[in-house]
């Protein structure tokens, strides 16, 4: 509760120094009390509440310097207290008012006829204002960033100033503290989020890259796994144009044998069956290239057979697959159909079997990878689930790998090629769809189990 210094009627001093003194005292440590564990806009509450009480004026105001809309300088309150009770934040221009005088770093004090000083100031109207008392809030660098001000319906005379503008003055500079924190916070959360998506689009810009360089991989291995059946095609095809040459001999001659013509005809049938065979094989290896590239850089949902899909999957990786002397067996049903989009499986599929390639067998193999896939229903909501169980016989995941290996840039191959990407990339795809995705502890090899949401 407010302590009158003075008589109402004949303004004349209700305590004598001392006693003003001593009343001054009490009310700095009882708003230092009230401050002591506050921060923030938490502080500047409390701080215009206590001020009002102490210095029973109607109003008491602090704020931040801000650039308003149409481009003047502005105050935006960040605690008002009027009337006995907290009142809506607000701004308003500086223009025309007591607190433009503040901003300058000089305390303002109109003990009466505040609306007379500044005719052009319509708050002061709506308050009532008759005296006014304010104080820069001024940081460690001289700047200012705010104001603090008491402004009452009745004149403040001598002895209330003294005692508003030891308070204010001794509470602007916590304030000034506290606006200055919040700015340096402000900035600190700007560069941190300035520096986090400059970092996320450069972990994207990697991960593209990564993903570039699989599909670079493959083109590589495909490109050297076509080059045997073309060969092999353009040989035989080499051999069909040599035996039509002895059968045009043959035929102009002055005979003409039946057994050796059946052996040209049967040499040429043989020579255009491997053609055949190895085109087509060309074809397909091409095929299942065309479209794992196509799916891994699209994000189209389609319906797919389930086994056919990763059975053509696991071609286009068989050069790499069979460098690595591994095998890929497929427990799919043949009628196992799904939905969902067929280059993020791709890409799933793609990384795990490269992983297992590259880290599983760092001896090389024989090895066996096998991929185990079923629908599962939720029993709850009856939402369709894809179980997909990718397990190979290699050398396994030590505790450490297996508590980093999703991480972005965790690699066993430092140094030897590994980006530290590829099981980063299957953790990412996977949290994008919405499933999930862990590994199997203390099973031997590598076990990876994810489950995807179905397209409904």
């Amino acid at each position: 509760m407010s302590i009158p210094l003075f008589d109402v009627n004949s303004q004349e001093p209700l305590f004598d120094p001392e006693q003003r003194r001593t009343l001054a005292e009490a009310a700095l440590r009882s708003i230092t009390a009230s401050t002591a564990r506050a921060r923030g806009d938490d502080f500047l509450r409390i701080l215009v509440r206590e001020l009002a009480e102490a210095l029973d004026v109607h109003y008491v105001l602090a704020g931040r310097l801000v650039r308003l809309d149409d481009g003047s300088d502005g105050v935006r309150t960040l605690a008002l207290w009027g009337g006995g009770a907290y009142q809506p934040n607000l701004e308003y221009s500086l223009r025309h008012t007591p607190c433009e005088d503040v901003t300058q770093q000089s305390m303002c004090f109109h003990g009466c006829d505040i609306q007379l000083r500044f005719p052009l100031d319509t708050m002061l109207v709506d308050m009532r204002a008759q005296s006014y008392v304010g104080m820069p809030l001024v940081d460690t660098d001289g700047k200012t960033l705010g104001i603090l001000s008491a402004i009452d319906t009745r004149p403040i005379d001598e002895n209330k100033r003294l005692l508003a503008l030891l308070l204010l003055s001794i509470f602007s500079a916590r304030g000034a503290a506290e606006l200055q924190h919040q700015e340096q916070t402000q900035q600190l959360e700007d560069i941190v989020r300035q520096r986090t998506e400059s970092l996320l689009a450069a972990q994207a810009n990697l991960i593209e890259q990564e993903q570039m360089a699989a599909l670079g991989s493959l083109v590589a291995g495909v490109s050297h796994e076509v080059n045997t059946p073309v060969g092999v095609a353009l040989t035989a095809a080499s051999s069909m144009g040599s035996y039509a040459d002895q059968m045009v001999q043959l035929l102009g001659g002055a005979k003409v044998s039946r057994a050796e013509l059946i052996d040209l005809a049967e040499a040429l049938k043989g020579a255009a069956a491997l053609v055949e065979r190895n085109l087509a094989r060309a074809a397909e290896l091409i095929g299942n290239f065309k479209q794992l590239a196509v799916d891994q850089v699209s994000e189209y949902v389609a319906d797919l057979a389930l086994h056919e899909y990763v059975h053509g999957l696991v071609s286009a990786h068989s050069p790499e697959l069979r460098k690595a002397a591994l095998r890929v067996q497929l427990d799919i049903a043949p009628d196992c159909r799904v939905r969902l989009a067929a280059g993020k499986l791709s890409q799933i599929l793609s990384n795990l079997l490269m992983n297992s390639a590259r880290h599983g067998y760092p001896h090389g193999g024989p090895g066996q990878i096998s991929i185990r896939a079923q629908i599962e229903v939720e029993e709850s909501d009856g939402r369709q689930w894809l179980s997909l169980e990718f397990a190979d016989d290699g050398i396994g995941l030590a505790p450490a790998v297996r508590e980093h290996m999703f991480e972005p840039f965790f690699t066993t191959k430092r140094g030897q090629g590994g980006s530290g990407l590829g099981m980063h990339i299957v953790y990412t795809i996977v949290q994008q769809l919405g499933g999930q995705v862990r590994a199997t502890d203390g099973a031997p090899g590598c076990h990876i189990h994810i489950r995807l949401p179905l397209v409904a």
